[in-house]
């Protein structure tokens, strides 16, 4: 079998496809995309389609190694998120051609379902509050959120009380077993990080996921002494060598590389490997579409240390389209009782519409980063 061709999609909401194609007539499906930077990486994805024109697409890890080491400039998330895309449709052959999904060749699954989590947003924390309990009428056990607005290196108490007051709010309206991430998204500096992470401990969080921009690590260090509540950090990390000082210093306990940034399957299997050897658990970052989780349900599949998923069904980015909208097998995704199941078809488990994708890449997208500034003019972190 030899790979005959790539084929990139842009497609709404804000997403990035990828099609392989074989002589043997069985293709893959990948994501590689940096949101905000799709167009750039589909050029990426294509620069290293030239290597891969006429080669196995069994042989995986090699290719692996070519796209990353190939190159004297290597690493970020460009490279990496074409890498990732290109990783995800391989597997997605390799299994489709031995009729296994991908978990069976990578070991075999140790669990049958995982853990998700489903985003929540309002204006307000009484609107913050409702939109908790419907999503947990539905059956989610775990919630996410954005904990605050922009936030200045040395911000107000006005600011800290209320991302605690809409917290709070949370916790009394959902009770107190459901888990609650709580997102700084990196728009929180080491001075302020230190006195909200101490101000939410009360009300028992699931995790704070980048209380400081993942290149302000070192801050981890002061913030874990101001708090009981488990961090996690990873979804601006591109390769296990990103996560090796992360896991070394011992501040994170959980990680959540991307499987559409962080070198795609081969990758991320390893990342978690490592993971689990620090005794650090795994929830893979995942506001994307539904390539980019089957392609997460199948490291989580073999992945011990894998405790929650995140996924973007109805996640307030996906206007226009959600992520079932692009798949023919949508029972694959099972959600029941807060637990999404792990697929069981070849490959990824997916069958993606090709015809839908085609038709919604005519309109495609240029989806771009909000741009925030603080009271005094200056650049605010989204």
């Amino acid at each position: 079998m030899k790979i005959t061709k790539l084929t990139t999609y842009i497609v709404p909401p804000r997403w990035l496809f990828l099609k392989v194609e074989t002589d043997e007539g069985i293709v893959g499906w990948g994501e590689p995309v940096v949101e905000g930077r799709a167009l750039t990486v589909q050029a990426a994805v294509h620069e290293l389609e030239d290597y891969l024109i006429g080669k196995d697409p069994f042989l995986i890890e090699d290719h692996w190694t070519v796209m990353y080491r190939g190159g004297f400039y290597r690493g970020g998330a460009v490279h990496m998120s074409a890498i990732s895309g290109i990783d995800q449709a391989l597997w997605d052959i390799k299994g489709k051609a031995l009729g296994q999904p991908i978990h069976s060749l990578l070991g075999g699954q140790l669990r049958d379902r995982i853990k998700v989590y489903s985003w929540i947003g309002g204006d307000r924390p009484s609107d913050v509050a409702n939109n908790a309990k419907e999503v947990v009428a539905r059956g989610f056990k775990a919630i996410k959120l954005n904990g605050c607005e922009e936030m200045q290196i040395v911000d107000t108490n006005e600011k800290v009380e209320k991302a605690v007051e809409t917290i709070a709010a949370i916790r009394e309206a959902i009770g107190p077993h459901i888990g609650i991430g709580v997102d700084f998204h990196g728009r929180v500096h080491k001075p302020m990080a230190k006195v909200l992470a101490k101000e939410l401990d009360p009300y028992k969080l699931m995790f704070i996921e980048e209380p400081v921009l993942s290149e302000n690590k070192e801050a981890l260090r002061d913030i874990v002494n101001h708090t009981s509540t488990p961090i996690a950090l990873g979804e601006r990390l591109f390769s296990r060598w990103d996560f090796k000082q992360v896991l070394s210093d011992g501040y994170v306990d959980i990680i959540q590389p991307d499987l559409s940034h962080a070198g795609g399957i081969t990758e991320c299997r390893k990342i978690a490997a490592m993971a689990e050897a620090y005794d650090v658990a795994l929830a893979p970052h995942c506001p994307l579409g539904p390539i980019a989780l089957a392609a997460c349900l199948q490291v989580d599949a073999v992945s011990y240390n894998a405790f929650i998923q995140e996924q973007s069904l109805g996640i307030h980015y996906n206007k226009g389209n959600d992520i079932l909208d692009y798949i023919s097998n949508k029972e694959v995704f099972q959600y029941a009782d807060g637990f999404v199941s792990i697929p069981q078809g070849p490959g990824l488990g997916i069958e993606v519409d090709e015809t839908y994708v085609i038709e919604r890449a005519k309109e495609g997208h240029r989806w771009r980063n909000p741009i925030w500034r603080h009271a005094d003019g200056s650049f605010a972190e989204w």
